[in-house]
């Protein structure tokens, strides 16, 4: 099966033996969103001649490293030609494998399928065909423009999965079993493609791994993009915008907000009345019956999100205040945990304001509208950040040696991470072959994660 040769219906495509594995890199699902097509939802990709090399990962979405010190994955001279995915097949001849096609996080402004934390050999090894997408981030992806459609990153999405129905049985999956799955920012995605009626029936299972709150309505989104256009010194408009280069919008996606804007990210869905309605927990309605999901968080999402920890002098009654809760909020929490710190207070405070309790609310909105619902607690302790956000992708994978896994879980990873990550891919391809994780479905009524004790039917991990 070396240099084994697919028919997609753009063309052929050459892909790559990867350790058994059948692995497929670059492949167009959309144009380059570029000149014309700038700022515009996906187009259709073009068709090509011969046989297209699928041996190299394509360009990533325009963004900033995510860090200090962190070698970034896009420069300037990559462009724009990014919507592509990447496949992996255990067997091209298969009949019918259950796909499963990943959305990554990044906080709406970085991340792109290439990082190696997000190779699909191992899951492919379990029995399903994997897919990882790119999509546009930061402005490119979800900048307001006065008269453009809003959220093309997650148009992006619904084009590759589109792109997945038309494509899977060539590379031995069954379109009609699609899951898909995706961490914070990706996990957000899901939920409001459960509500879109354009994703209707693109997937039958789905997997959000720590559902982040956060979102903008089309004021909020129209400031910020004024805001960037004047650091950028153009209209805000799209001719004034599309004319810059990506790295001159980069250059200017971090000016300080002011005013309702300001605090947390710049970018991320517009409630536009069309693709997003609401927030994600606004619940997916008559689609729930047709999609079976889980939802899940980490223990101390908290501390993934901010790993120099709580600040000195924390009040847990000042920031209960500060979060909306009720007066007697503050007291709750501690009788819930009395031997805690104030320190430790807010990081579950927090936790449960950022990650935990959007992501209980979406799992219960599913199952009030009816679709099975599964909802998990990763409780594992890693070394750097505990059972902080964003620990559980190694784990997903089963990608231990990453730069990124030895981040979070020191390199070699922990004796336990093997035993550990293939509990939690088999339940995963299970729920993607069945519809069933192993563990009992929630009911509509779910008790809140700062209650201290685990909601009901929820299943811990480990």
């Amino acid at each position: 099966m070396r240099n084994a040769v697919v028919k997609t219906g753009q063309g052929l495509v050459q892909g790559f033996d990867q350790d058994g594995i059948i692995s497929f890199r670059g492949i167009p699902y959309a144009a380059a969103p570029e000149a014309a097509l700038r700022f515009r939802p996906p187009a259709p990709p073009t068709r090509w001649d011969g046989v297209r090399d699928a041996t190299a990962f394509g360009a990533a979405p325009p963004q900033l490293p995510p860090a200090p010190g962190v070698p970034p994955i896009w420069r300037p001279g990559d462009g724009l030609d990014c919507l592509t995915l990447n496949v992996w097949s255990p067997d091209l001849g298969g009949a019918g494998l259950p796909v499963m096609v990943w959305l990554h996080g990044g906080t709406w402004k970085v991340g792109a399928s290439s990082m190696p934390h997000y190779d699909g050999v191992t899951l492919a090894r379990s029995g399903v065909v994997m897919v990882t997408v790119n999509y546009r981030v930061g402005f490119e992806g979800f900048g307001h423009l006065p008269g453009i459609p809003d959220n093309r990153g997650l148009r992006d999405q619904i084009a590759a999965l589109r792109w997945v129905q038309d494509n899977a049985s060539a590379f031995g999956g069954d379109p009609g079993n699609v899951t898909v799955f995706g961490q914070s920012a990706g996990a957000a995605s899901i939920a409001y493609l459960l509500a879109a009626p354009a994703a209707d029936r693109l997937f039958q299972q789905a997997i959000a791994q720590s559902v982040p709150a956060g979102h903008r309505d089309r004021d909020e989104a129209g400031r910020i993009t004024a805001t960037l256009a004047a650091a950028a010194g153009v209209p805000a408009t799209w001719e004034g915008l599309a004319g810059l280069p990506p790295e001159a919008i980069l250059a200017v996606q971090d000016t300080p907000l002011t005013g309702p804007e300001a605090g947390g990210s710049a970018f991320g869905p517009v409630i536009d009345g069309e693709l997003v309605t609401g927030p994600p927990w606004a619940g997916s309605g008559a689609r729930a019956r047709h999609v079976n999901l889980i939802c899940g968080f980490t223990h101390e999402e908290y501390r993934g999100l901010a790993p120099g920890g709580p600040p000195q002098g924390v009040d847990p009654a000042v920031v209960a205040a500060s979060l909306g809760l009720g007066p007697d909020a503050a007291t709750a929490y501690r009788q819930a945990d009395p031997d805690g710190t104030d320190a430790g207070l807010f990081t579950v405070m927090m936790s449960d304001a950022l990650v935990r309790m959007p992501t209980t609310w979406v799992a219960e909105a599913h199952a009030k509208a009816g679709g099975r619902t599964w909802l998990y607690d990763f409780t594992w302790q890693s070394p750097a950040i505990g059972a902080g956000h964003g620990v559980d992708v190694p784990f997903t994978f089963g990608n231990g040696d990453s730069r990124y896994a030895a981040r979070l879980l020191g390199s070699p990873p922990p004796a336990e991470f093997a035993a550990l990550s293939g509990q939690i891919r088999e339940a995963w391809t299970s729920f993607a072959a069945t519809g069933d994780p192993g563990w009992p479905p929630s009911t509509s009524t779910i008790a809140a994660p700062g209650s201290g004790t685990p909601p009901p039917a929820t299943m811990s991990i480990p």
